[in-house]
């Protein structure tokens, strides 16, 4: 069985960082894509960054410039620095990773939540 588990999310005061990790374990044969999610108060989850096995990247256009996605394919583990944050960024962070078991399956964390407040 595989999970993802999350860490990094808190309170911060606008302006500031947060780096969120989320680590893949169980049984696979390997991880595609791996990205990050987030579900504002009232809202829908909507993709923040993405990243491949390769290294290519994309970003929602709210955080380009703002947020860098990376990941370190040999410890199974993507990470997101997020940068001057914004009270707009407050949300509850969901990692999403498309695992190859016996075919390619969508497995989420359980999410983790970040505010941005004075």
């Amino acid at each position: 069985q595989v999970q993802l588990a999350e860490s990094g999310g808190g309170l911060v005061q606008p302006g500031g960082s947060l780096r969120l990790s989320c680590v893949a374990s169980g049984s696979f044969f390997g991880i595609y894509h791996m990205g990050w999610y987030r579900q504002g108060p009232g809202k829908q989850r909507e993709l923040v960054a993405r990243i491949t096995n390769g290294g290519s990247t994309n970003y929602a256009d709210s955080v380009t410039g703002r947020f860098t996605i990376s990941r370190d394919n040999a410890k199974n583990t993507v990470y997101l620095q997020m940068n001057s944050l914004k009270p707009k960024d407050t949300a509850v962070y969901y990692c999403h990773a498309q695992v190859i078991v016996i075919r390619v399956n969508d497995y989420w964390g359980q999410g983790t939540q970040v505010t941005v407040s004075s």
